[in-house]
């Protein structure tokens, strides 16, 4: 954590002198020097901050025809290193609720045992006492049970809107991770479906030859930026599932996908491939993206 940080404050140091008369990167290294000088997000997505001040930096350099294609880029790294804060902020955020509606539950119980125990050595005292007093304390066992109900229900509600928070934070830096992939390799990604298992991106018949399962040019741009979308998320994995047919078996187009994926530079420890069934026309291949 402390190499990112340092070299995010030298990056700091130097882009003044980079940036000179150049506003677009003044204003985003401002936000970076905004995004470091908060005391809650100083530490958080240093990966990301360090892409977004590299990318700032070659902003500062880049000349002519480059300048707008490195202002895009720039701009959207410090953008995810923002939407990342926040998410990770929100993360920790929805941890520390947690662990606070666990205190709360596990003091309630003991204060609920803790009363269980007198209350049943005042009735064993008071073995006599009238009908009235024992519906009485019926009452209030209720209304005692009700309200801490209401309590657990207000956190659950709480946690539950952090949870959202967060899930709708990581779908905006996916977001802005599958532009980022399309600007890099020229070419528009698979479609996609988000699932419990992760984000879904699903290659077409078309994607390959004919009775085959070598890539067509088309499938080759499709992988060639499902690579530039995994680089831009470095902690994400990828399990490509493969549909079959009569002519070629599942396994062979998911091991194709995979080949393809590692030649453009992604580690084969980050990728798994595996038969699914039976495809169609319109699903050839899976590839499930996960953090």
């Amino acid at each position: 954590m402390r190499a990112p940080l340092l070299a995010c404050a030298l990056l700091l140091a130097a882009l003044p002198a980079l940036s000179a008369e150049r506003p677009e990167v003044v204003a985003l290294n401002q936000r970076l020097v905004m995004l470091q000088s908060d005391p809650e997000r100083a530490e958080l997505a240093a990966f990301e901050r360090l892409q977004a001040q590299q990318a700032v930096a070659a902003l500062a350099k880049a000349r002519g025809k480059q300048r707008d294609s490195a202002l895009y880029i720039a701009d959207r790294r410090v953008e995810i290193a923002e939407t990342a804060a926040r998410a990770e902020a929100a993360r920790r955020e929805a941890d520390r609720l947690e662990r606070t509606r666990s205190e709360l539950l596990v003091e309630a119980s003991r204060r609920e045992a803790a009363r269980a125990r007198q209350e049943n050595e005042r009735l064993r005292i008071q073995a006599q006492i009238q009908t009235e007093e024992a519906e009485r304390l019926r009452v209030a066992a209720e209304a005692e049970t009700l309200a801490r109900q209401d309590a657990e229900d207000m956190l659950t509600s709480v946690a539950g809107q952090q949870t959202a928070k967060l899930g709708a934070a990581r779908q905006k830096e996916a977001q802005l991770a599958r532009q980022e992939a399309e600007l890099m390799s020229g070419s528009k990604l698979p479609a996609s479906r988000f699932e419990d298992r992760g984000e879904v991106f699903t290659l077409g018949a078309a994607a390959f030859g004919s009775g085959q399962a070598k890539l067509s040019a088309a499938g080759s741009a499709s992988v060639s930026a499902l690579a530039a979308y995994l680089q831009a998320n470095p902690k994400a994995k990828a399990r490509i599932e493969g549909f079959g047919d009569k002519q070629t078996p599942g396994q062979r187009k998911a091991d194709a996908v995979r080949d393809a994926l590692v030649a453009a530079g992604i580690p084969k420890a980050r990728l798994q491939s595996a038969a699914k069934g039976e495809g169609t026309r319109a699903r050839a291949v899976d590839v499930v993206v996960a953090q």
